[in-house]
């Protein structure tokens, strides 16, 4: 049984809820990393041994439970819109924790593995059926940086004009920026056929994610040895990832989101976390 990765994955999971509740003083935080340390760690672990479904099952657990219990029922907005306003505020809780743990800080460990196994938005693009993209990838990736800033400018719009409610309007900005993602997410999927369309190429959240995510210690590689160059791997790729080569630099490297569908399809045990 291969234990490596997963134990990693909960170990860091810990640590990281250890030093954010020294920090706070809150131990909501234990509870909450804790549970998704270990929701992540079971789904790796699940996967590297043969599991085949375990990520979806991960990405439910996590996934609602960031979109419904934090977002829906407590009001926090854990969109990027409230990253920034929540750093606006100076608040050092919610989004802001959340983004730096999985999206800014945290890929220095495990790369893109939020996008693999913890989006509610990928979770459900993720169940369509065109899991392995049909057509070569576009160029449309600048749309993402585009929403970035689109976000960015908005939310320091309404501190500049001194807006009101603005507690309540980040909430619904949560609800209706959720309904528009999947309704982006689900049509590109199905347009340009590839469940992934939406992260490749509108995902504003990839902004960070790409930065950091290329010096991941967590990465899967390849045994040129072993290898016998049957393309397999690339040809089940959903971020169209090039698996052949070891190298940070290797083509749409910062995409991969450790689904490990291209070590499950390696026949020659060529590819490993």
């Amino acid at each position: 049984m291969k234990i490596k990765a997963p134990l990693t994955i909960f170990l860091i999971f810990i640590l990281i809820a250890l030093i954010i509740y020294f920090v706070s003083g809150n131990d909501f935080y234990i509870y909450n990393f804790t549970y998704i340390g270990a929701a992540l760690a079971i789904g790796i672990g699940l996967l590297v041994n043969g599991y085949s479904y375990g990520r979806n099952v991960v990405m439910f657990g996590v996934g609602c439970y960031l979109l419904i219990f934090l977002g829906i029922i407590n009001h926090e907005n854990m969109l990027i819109s409230g990253f920034w306003y929540y750093l606006f505020l100076g608040v050092f809780e919610a989004a802001v924790i959340h983004y730096l743990v999985a999206k800014i800080l945290g890929p220095l460990f495990f790369g893109r593995g939020w996008c693999g196994y913890a989006c509610w938005t990928a979770m459900v693009l993720d169940l369509l059926p065109y899991k392995v993209p049909q057509n070569p990838r576009k160029n449309f990736g600048y749309v993402r940086y585009i929403l970035f800033v689109a976000i960015l400018c908005f939310v320091s719009g309404l501190f500049l004009f001194k807006v009101s409610n603005l507690e309540m309007i980040m909430y619904y900005i949560f609800i209706i920026g959720n309904i528009i993602y999947y309704v982006v997410g689900i049509s590109l999927a199905f347009v340009l056929k590839d469940n992934r369309a939406f992260c490749k190429y509108v995902c504003p959240i990839t902004v960070f994610l790409k930065a950091t995510s290329y010096f991941s210690y967590l990465r899967v590689t390849v045994d040129e040895e072993k290898c016998v160059n049957c393309n397999k791997c690339l040809n089940s790729c959903p971020m169209d990832v090039n698996m052949l080569n070891n190298s940070r630099k290797r083509e749409n490297g910062t995409e991969c989101i450790l689904c490990l569908e291209c070590v499950k399809n390696c026949k020659v045990n060529a590819l490993d976390l």
